[in-house]
């Protein structure tokens, strides 16, 4: 239920505690590790600086990299097996990935899968910026030695690190897939449609003293997103954009039409940043694409991979004329729309 109740609020921020006894126990282990992540399988603890390190876990063989931001509150197993939801057709994006290119995972501060597997990463003040998170990433990848270029698959908030991290290390970034991604302009609109008390849980204003839980200040990480967008405008990379074909099951009360109103036009913008982007909706998933369909995600990766690979394969031939995404609704199977 506690997973679940992340996903319903997706890219908004939700109150978490962090098990400092479970993680510890993980900890002794994850030391042992070795501390460079060039080649082989790899899963623990890479010291970043300042007394701070953060988890990392990374399989597979080839390039470029593939690296896996998750969305708020999530750490890297929301990408692996024990992140799938019931029902849901293995194998896991990670997995799948790791089967015809390197990819990594890791855990930002505070982040966890479930109350039983908290976050492994050390603890970090709270709220964070985007800009934090993008040099912690890329102190991450310097430290353990993990090769590019990169293409980076971001869910929910995860798509702003992603595209901030592009924006700020354009050299490094090859490709991006965008699954049911933030965009820049949501959290206003959000806070906007939203009464007052429901932003205020929403964004964890009411979190317990002491908790080391995620929290974002998504007002400066909106701002931060539009500096470096206006500044360094996404360049003509592969991108694909996957959102979401059934609506959020948002708590009662809160004005859900309006709020998946709000939803599609901003994907558009997004798939709109290069001029061949993908766009596809997940007809059989909320938004939790990576749980309930991982095989959508890993065949964008690939696609994304092929085209780094071979410039020339790229936009991919199979593209299908733009539907009403209102088709989606009821239908188990996966639209790919021109932006």
């Amino acid at each position: 239920m506690f997973r679940c109740a992340l996903l319903m609020l997706g890219l908004v921020l939700t109150l978490m505690l962090v098990s400092a006894t479970a993680s510890a126990a993980q900890t002794t282990a994850a030391e042992a590790a070795s501390p460079s992540a060039a080649e082989g399988d790899f899963a623990g603890l890479v010291d970043i600086g300042a007394g701070r390190r953060l988890w990392l876990e990374c399989r597979g063989r080839g390039s470029p990299t593939v690296l896996l931001e998750a969305g708020t509150g999530n750490d890297a197993d929301t990408w692996d097996a024990a992140g799938l939801a019931a029902g849901a057709q293995p194998p896991a994006v990670l997995p799948g990935v790791a089967t015809f290119t390197r990819v990594c995972a890791y855990d930002r501060p505070g982040t966890l899968l479930d109350a039983d597997r908290p976050g492994r990463s050390d603890p970090a003040p709270m709220p964070r910026t985007t800009a934090q998170m993008v040099a912690d990433l890329h102190a991450l990848l310097g430290a353990a030695q993990v090769p590019g270029p990169y293409v980076i698959v971001a869910h929910s908030f995860g798509g702003l690190v992603a595209r901030l991290y592009a924006a700020t290390y354009p050299a490094d970034v090859a490709g991006l897939v965008l699954v049911d991604a933030a965009h820049e302009d949501y959290y206003a609109h959000l806070r906007a449609a939203l009464m007052p008390a429901q932003w205020a849980a929403a964004t964890g204003a009411i979190a317990p003293a002491g908790s080391n839980a995620e929290r974002i200040d998504t007002t400066a990480s909106a701002a931060q997103m539009r500096r470096a967008a206006a500044a360094a405008p996404l360049p003509d990379l592969p991108l694909v954009v996957i959102t979401h074909g059934r609506p959020w099951a948002w708590p009662a009360g809160y004005p859900a039409d309006a709020l998946e109103a709000l939803w599609m036009p901003l994907q558009r913008k997004l798939a709109a940043l290069t001029p061949d982007a993908q766009l596809t909706i997940a007809c059989d998933s909320d938004h939790d694409i990576p749980g309930e369909q991982p095989g959508l995600i890993v065949a964008a990766v690939r696609q994304v991979i092929a085209a780094v690979r071979d410039p020339a394969s790229w936009p991919p031939q199979h593209a299908l004329p733009a539907p009403d995404e209102a088709a989606c609704h009821g239908r188990a199977s996966v639209r790919t729309m021109s932006p």
